[in-house]
């Protein structure tokens, strides 16, 4: 038996350094001011594909991921770990989506991908922290879902049925669900390998169309007719037959209204008494400080 995977990633601002132009005007990210990095948790989500690859030969992954043309760099970190494609959905209608328009946008590529066994993806992105997306494509695509995923057992070939751990609160859960269905996993299971230095030279020039410059086409072009797997695929909105109503900004009904760098710092300790004064004060310092709120 062997599978067909997709895994989620995404290219996600370093969420730890955030300044005062980390937000547009229009309350979105300003990922432009913010380094890029491969997101942990689809890290996770990618060893744990790479295990299954592993152990059914003649498995292939292929690794989705929507946002600007640099996100093409995700695909690489991918197939430098073991990946066998990519597919980059890009498109500047796409701008702005909020999990519901983004968990349309990718159920659309998957569905067009097609044939695929299961889909995996982190738990959540740290740019956002919703672990709302790989369930609403799950419902988007009328799939099994498993959450928090930290291990797959077991998969069995003959009943087509798979065994994962998943944390709950206070332990952990062993579950079985039929194939095809899609996997959130948790930054608590195993580290994705490092690049293997083979496939690195093998994929460094991989690249998508919209990364390379006008003088760069040409020579890609007659590169790729070479060796097709330097091409990372890349689809717009009209490639994957998308609503336009459900993409991007318009399909977006989320509105943030400000993004904050929060830093706690250590304080004297302070006695208080039970009266109302007491606490009301203190209720008071606390949302002003951003503490709570």
């Amino acid at each position: 038996m062997s599978l067909k995977i997709v895994v989620l990633a995404k290219q996600v601002p370093d969420t730890r350094n955030v300044g005062p132009d980390a937000m547009t005007p229009e309350g979105t990210v300003n990922r432009a001011a913010l380094p890029a990095v491969f997101n942990p948790e689809d890290l996770n989500a990618l060893e744990q594909a790479l295990r299954l690859k592993e152990q059914f030969p003649g498995s292939t992954i292929s690794v989705v991921t929507m946002g600007l043309p640099k996100s093409a760099e995700v695909i690489r970190e991918a197939l430098y770990r073991g990946a066998d494609e990519g597919y980059v959905i890009t498109d500047r209608c796409l701008g702005g989506a909020d999990t519901l328009a983004t968990s349309y946008t990718l159920s659309q590529a998957i569905k067009k991908i097609g044939g695929f066994d299961i889909i995996l993806g982190g738990r959540q992105a740290i740019d956002g922290d919703t672990a709302q997306v790989g369930p609403q494509i799950a419902e988007k695509l009328g799939l099994t879902q498993v959450t928090y995923a930290e291990e797959i057992l077991e998969l069995n070939p003959d009943t087509r049925k798979i065994i994962i751990k998943r944390h709950v609160d206070g332990g952990v859960e062993t579950v079985e669900a039929p194939l095809p269905l899609v996997v959130t996993v948790n930054g608590s299971a195993a580290p994705c390998r490092p690049r293997n230095a083979k496939r690195v030279l093998k994929y460094k020039n991989a690249t998508a169309p919209a990364e390379r410059t006008p003088e760069q086409a040409e020579a890609m072009a007659e590169l790729v007719a070479k060796k097709p797997y330097l091409n990372i695929n890349q689809w717009g909105a009209a490639d994957i037959d998308a609503d336009p109503e459900q993409i991007g900004k318009t399909g977006s009904p989320t509105n943030v209204k400000a993004v904050k760098n929060i830093v706690f710092k250590a304080k004297e300790s302070r006695t208080m008494t039970a009266s109302d004064a007491d606490i009301e004060g203190l209720i008071v310092e606390l949302l002003d400080s951003n503490t709570i709120g």
